[in-house]
């Protein structure tokens, strides 16, 4: 039976090997959540990168630039990281380049795994169903904060790994845990994630809203992929 796994930073993500494996990147609050978004309301792709300044140079190719540090929207770009921004009618058929503290560098450390797709709760079924579909071995790689563990993302491997019980075997015990950890706030997880850090840190930036929608599961059916640098849905 295949196997599934999660990486809860990716600063540990030394101690995996990709290249058997579908890699999903996940940043809750708010990158991939944003992704799928946009993808999943017009816009035609997303180039993610690790530097501001390798996405800022994507201005000049007719790219429009997305992303933020530390939650703030970055000077001098176009968008920033809500995924309201994205639903917009105005949205629909650009190219973004985009950056973040957390999720591109997931994305940039996952590099040369037999495919990269983004995950979210927004579309946490059809992720879901196309890692049936596609057979190979998973490791989930929860974005963290600055390297650090966060909740929010492995709450959501957790929910993948439920998802997913009975097709794939945990590979060690990691996903055992993210799975408890899951189950344990399913049923409000808002509340559950109250006091954790990345939730206080939006709160000092008068974040709201977006918490509540990215914890909604199901919106979407996009499973965004990487290809040749791009992803589209």
């Amino acid at each position: 039976m295949k196997t599934i796994d999660v990486c809860l930073t990716p600063d540990l993500m030394h101690l995996y090997s990709v290249a058997d494996r579908s890699v999903v990147v996940v940043d809750i609050f708010r990158a991939t959540s944003c992704m799928v978004t946009a993808l999943a309301n017009g816009v035609a792709s997303i180039s993610p990168f690790a530097k501001l300044d390798d996405c800022l140079a994507m201005k000049t190719q007719g790219y429009d630039t997305a992303g933020e540090r530390d939650g703030k929207k970055v000077d001098g770009f176009d968008h920033g990281n809500s995924p309201f921004e994205y639903m917009v009618d105005e949205m629909k058929g650009k190219r973004l380049a985009f950056t973040t503290t957390n999720g591109t560098q997931a994305i940039a450390k996952s590099l040369g795994a037999r495919e990269i797709i983004i995950g979210s709760f927004l579309n946490l079924s059809a992720v879901a169903v196309h890692l049936k579909d596609s057979g190979n071995n998973i490791l989930i790689v929860c974005a963290g904060w600055k390297g650090k563990f966060n909740l929010e993302d492995t709450l959501f491997a957790g929910a993948l790994v439920d998802l997913l019980e009975g097709d794939y075997v945990p590979e060690c015990d990691s996903p055992i845990a993210a799975k408890h950890l899951y189950l344990s706030a399913r049923n409000d997880m808002k509340a559950f994630l109250s006091n954790a850090s990345h939730v206080k840190r939006l709160a000092k930036l008068n974040v709201f809203k977006d918490i509540e929608f990215c914890l909604t599961v199901d919106v979407y059916n996009v499973v965004p992929i990487l290809r040749d640098g791009v992803l589209t849905a």
